[in-house]
């Protein structure tokens, strides 16, 4: 996701919203107070591992399995950077994104008590920041392990971009053991449910688009989203209720980011023209079973998919159709200031 704050359109955005640029800069300023009081508490070692230059292609390389990754985990950090880590997250994140993504973590823990893999473990979660934070130049940070993949670029004291942004679960509902009841996306499965629920008739056939489910979202961990032709309904062709729910769905996943983030992607996807706006969904209705659904607009792609560990393992992503990782507007920032370094950083991109 991405916050156009102080580019021409994004000025009059904000502003019809009731929030100002100011407000936007404080936000950048908070993340980079916090990520250099995290770097500052490192060790030379720490350092080197977590601190990668923002040129690098590893800023490109998102994920959301269990692998290796650069950055430092949680499980390296003292009690104190923990808290610093912790702090950082919260810096782009909502109440309700920080609930969701201490969640998918401790789910981790549930997998390794059923499994007993070491692969499985919370304390996994990794740690990146892209080049020293600024305010008058590039620089990022990512957090990310198993099934949490967040990243935030800005750009001259700015947040330009907050994607991709992936949260998934395994299990979606804990259904067994002292955790059993456990259910960490509960409003993007069930909002999605209820959404198609409003559908009937040559509508109902018209959102389907296929009766099974692919078997993942489509889109993987690409560095830039093909999200090819607009399936499903689009929001000009909907009832009252149908576009009151599908606002509502829209509004969970902006709502992961902090208000003020939250709201101006908000705005940009308005901007963009809500009516162009489709939803589509594959697979089966019924709970339990294998579905798919994706929330397709001019400048994001939602897709979310519950088809794995028999319909109880959850994807959901966001992706920016114009730039995930601020890439369309690092390169018109960096066309526009024809300087060598800018030149040398955009061909890295």
């Amino acid at each position: 996701m991405r916050s156009r704050i102080l580019l021409g359109a994004g000025l009059a955005l904000v502003a019809s919203i009731g929030w100002t640029a100011a407000a936007a800069r404080n936000i950048a300023g908070e993340m980079e107070v916090r990520a250099r009081h995290f770097l500052a508490s490192l060790d030379a070692d720490q350092k080197a591992r977590t601190l990668i230059g923002f040129g690098e292609e590893e800023r490109l390389n998102w994920h959301f399995i269990p692998r290796e990754r650069m950055g430092l985990p949680y499980g390296d950090f003292t009690p104190a950077q923990r808290r610093l880590a912790d702090l950082l997250l919260a810096s782009g994140l909502s109440h309700e994104g920080i609930s969701k993504s201490l969640g998918i973590i401790f789910l981790e823990q549930i997998l390794y008590e059923r499994e007993g893999r070491a692969i499985r473990d919370a304390d996994r979660y990794h740690v990146t920041v892209f080049d020293e934070p600024t305010d008058s130049g590039a620089w990022g940070w990512r957090f990310e392990g198993h099934h949490l993949s967040l990243n935030f670029t800005l750009q001259d004291g700015e947040v330009i971009a907050t994607s991709p942004a992936f949260m998934g679960t395994n299990p979606a509902i804990a259904g067994e053991g002292r955790y059993e009841g456990v259910e960490v996306l509960a409003e993007e499965q069930n909002l999605g449910r209820e959404l198609l629920s409003l559908f009937d008739g040559t509508a109902r056939e018209d959102v389907v688009f296929d009766a099974e489910a692919p078997r993942d979202i489509l889109t993987g961990s690409t560095r830039v989203a093909e999200a090819g032709e607009p399936l499903g309904v689009a929001f000009s062709d909907m009832t009252g209720a149908q576009r009151d729910k599908l606002l509502e769905l829209l509004r969970v996943y902006t709502g992961r980011l902090r208000p003020e983030l939250a709201e101006a992607e908000f705005a940009e996807v308005e901007a963009a023209g809500l009516d162009s706006i489709h939803f589509a969904w594959a697979g089966s209705a019924e709970p339990g079973e294998p579905h798919y659904y994706r929330i397709h607009g001019p400048t994001f792609l939602i897709e979310y998919d519950n088809t794995q560990n028999d319909a109880n393992h959850i994807h959901s992503v966001w992706r920016d159709l114009t730039g995930d990782f601020g890439r369309d507007l690092l390169a018109e920032h960096y066309a526009a200031s024809h300087s060598h370094t800018g030149a040398h950083r955009a061909g890295r991109e």
